[in-house]
């Protein structure tokens, strides 16, 4: 009776016994492993990044966009959302009237060149409220935050992202300083404690002044969006109702705003992102098919110039079952060896994307790691058993012959 601790140390006398064969075989094995590992990492960390920044707006938040978004129909133009009226500030304070509300801010954005002292430089610059702080949960490193004003009334003071201050002012103290915006001056009375990039605009970088004075130094009497935070996830959809309700009797009849919500984003943007981390570790998967294919092949070869080998064991008495257990055992530990080196080269790959994208958390889910290591074991097992019941009909008398 053939011991499986006997087996294996057979398998393993085979296969250092060939180390070219060996590592092409366990080099196929482990990138497919390996690429199964990475690319579902980046899957995930993709997912997680658009939750992480989503999250980073607030909770219970709900965004107007003035124009009705159409979702049927072939015209693009409803993809952003066309409108004949302006989505307004008293827009904006009309909404706020309903009691599970918390809190509003009006938003604009737009781009213009800031200077000091010779230094200058384009960046975004958006109009909004003192609310816009606690929505976005932003903190402050020095001064303050805009200040509570009426919401029609513009003020010459604007709020600065901890990058922009640095590179506008250098070693000069901020506070108090006055900034040239386009055409308008604007005296600094705060620094954003935040860095790096936030719904694809670099908050560091940005400049922040009330909402009536980017309207004046734009020029544009409408708003880009009004974010609302409400009391609890529950009274969401009476909220929702309630803005509907609200503007289409503002808007004579006209209900031409979208609104959104941050959960339905997020299970947009999951339900998406998932299908593509399933897609690509499928692609993926293919090359553990592949290097399945190149075991069996390999195997075949290593059957054919080990038949002397294999007659000698069954002129010994030993039965085909033990024959084709040896080399599936082979096999096994061949795509066990391959699986083993794939996940750690996957996690090095994916230890890599981490470094070099700090903002991306491409972490292997637990799933694709355990798929990926029992495909691996699979495939070369099935793909094994036609060269060891190749092996195991081998008749000693011929083997031992080489015929």
């Amino acid at each position: 009776m053939l011991l499986v601790r006997d087996a294996i140390h057979f398998s393993w006398q085979a296969l250092s016994a060939n180390t070219t064969r060996t590592f092409l075989m366990l080099l196929a094995m482990s990138i497919g492993v390996g690429s199964v590992v990475i690319l579902t990492a980046l899957g995930e960390g993709a997912r997680s990044y658009v939750t992480n920044e989503f999250s980073a707006l607030g909770t219970n938040l709900v965004i107007v966009i003035p124009g009705k978004n159409e979702t049927s129909g072939d015209n693009p133009t409803g993809l952003i959302g066309i409108t004949e009226r302006d989505l307004t500030i008293d827009d904006a304070l009309a909404l706020k009237r309903h009691p599970k509300v918390v809190r509003i801010a009006p938003f604009n954005i737009g781009a213009a060149e800031v200077a000091w002292q010779g230094r200058k430089r384009e960046v975004s610059v958006m109009g909004t409220s003192a609310e816009f702080q606690k929505i976005r949960q932003w903190k402050i490193a020095q001064g303050k935050f805009l200040p509570k004003i009426d919401l029609n009334r513009g003020s010459s003071v604007c709020v600065i992202g901890s990058g922009l201050r640095n590179e506008i002012f250098g070693a000069h103290a901020a506070l108090g300083q006055w900034l040239r915006i386009g055409d308008r001056r604007f005296r600094v009375i705060g620094i954003l404690d935040y860095e790096g990039q936030s719904m694809g605009m670099n908050v560091g970088d940005a400049v922040y002044i009330p909402v009536a004075s980017a309207q004046a130094l734009f020029n544009v009497p409408s708003l880009f969006r009004i974010f609302i935070e409400v009391k609890t996830r529950e009274t969401i959809p009476g909220v929702i109702a309630f803005i509907k309700k609200t503007i289409k009797e503002r808007h004579q009849g006209e209900e031409d705003v979208t609104v959104i919500t941050q959960d339905a984003i997020l299970k947009t943007f999951d339900r998406i992102l998932s299908a593509l981390t399933y897609a690509v570790a499928g692609i993926a998967a293919i090359s553990l098919f592949v290097a399945g294919i190149l075991i069996m092949n390999v195997m075949l070869v290593t059957v054919s110039q080990r038949t002397n080998e294999i007659g000698l064991l069954k002129s010994l008495g030993a039965s085909s079952k033990a024959i084709l257990n040896l080399i599936l055992i082979e096999a096994m530990l061949l795509s066990a060896l391959g699986a083993f080196a794939g996940l750690i080269l996957g996690q090095l790959g994916c230890w890599g994307i981490r470094s070099a994208f700090s903002q991306l958390p491409a972490y292997a889910p637990a799933w694709a790691i355990l798929a990926s290591i029992l495909v691996a074991l699979i495939t070369g097992t099935l793909f094994s058993l036609l060269p060891a019941k190749k092996a195991a009909r081998l008749d000693p008398v011929i083997a031992l012959s080489k015929r």
